[in-house]
């Protein structure tokens, strides 16, 4: 009789679940974008990062705003301040909103620079002339790109201390026969020029403006039995800025 024990035989294992070879799925609220799986959310288009062009198309329907007496000097001035200093479109769109131009900002691919031209003289106000009486061009107006003045025994005032620079130079040319012509910046601009005084003086010094990246105000021309003179003085737009300085 053969007394060794005899090990039972084993039961057959059951198929494990899950393979060694895969991980074990994750909870729901762990999927990438949390629950059900779903994706993150695209941030929404306020919360998109502003570009430059983004807000130099701000600053310039608020110019607009300014120029058709839309805005005051000090409204202009606020949201101008606003609009470089913001840093997201949602903290753009609010500023053109109660303007009759606002269509939205949203982020637009950079233009191509334009080539460098010469000055289109420009039509209407941009022609000043005073024949035998005065012409004076003040308040706020549209500078533009070009200017020009003819003074013959007249004379002639332009003052582009409250004035919208459209661009960052304004080209004044200006002719004075037996007359004068007389030119007011203001003091953020830099003024540039020269010209002939025949019988006659052409006082224009050059001098930088107190902001580097302000416009330039190029004068140039002649004076015959005439004279034509430039000077900087204070604007309303900057002595608004100083007084709300602490």
């Amino acid at each position: 009789m053969d007394n060794s024990s005899s090990s039972a035989p084993e039961p057959d294992r059951l198929p494990e679940t899950t393979p060694h070879n895969q991980p074990a799925p994750k909870p729901a609220e762990q999927q990438r974008g949390g629950s059900a799986g779903r994706p993150f959310a695209e941030p929404a288009e306020g919360d998109m990062r502003a570009s430059d062009a983004d807000r130099e198309r701000v600053a310039e329907a608020l110019r607009d705003a300014y120029a058709e007496g839309r805005l005051d000097a000090e409204e202009h001035s606020q949201r101008l301040d606003a609009a470089y200093a913001a840093k997201t479109l949602g903290e753009l769109v609010p500023l053109t909103r109660d303007l009759p131009v606002h269509d939205g900002v949203r982020p637009k691919p950079a233009a191509a620079p334009a080539p460098a031209q010469e000055p289109v003289p420009a039509s209407g106000s941009n022609e000043i002339v005073a024949i035998f009486g005065g012409s004076v061009r003040k308040g706020r107006f549209r500078a533009g790109r070009f200017m020009r003045a003819r003074a013959i025994f007249g004379g002639i005032e332009i003052d582009l201390t409250e004035a919208v620079f459209d661009a960052p130079e304004l080209v004044i040319e200006v002719n004075a026969i037996f007359g004068g012509v007389e030119v007011k910046v203001p003091d953020n601009v830099s003024l540039h020029g020269g010209g002939a005084g025949i019988f006659g003086g052409f006082d224009v010094r050059e001098e930088e403006g107190t902001d580097p990246n302000g416009p330039v105000v190029t004068i140039r021309g002649k004076a015959v039995f005439g004279g034509v003179s430039a000077s900087r003085r204070r604007g309303a737009w900057q002595a608004l800025k100083d007084r709300r300085r602490p």
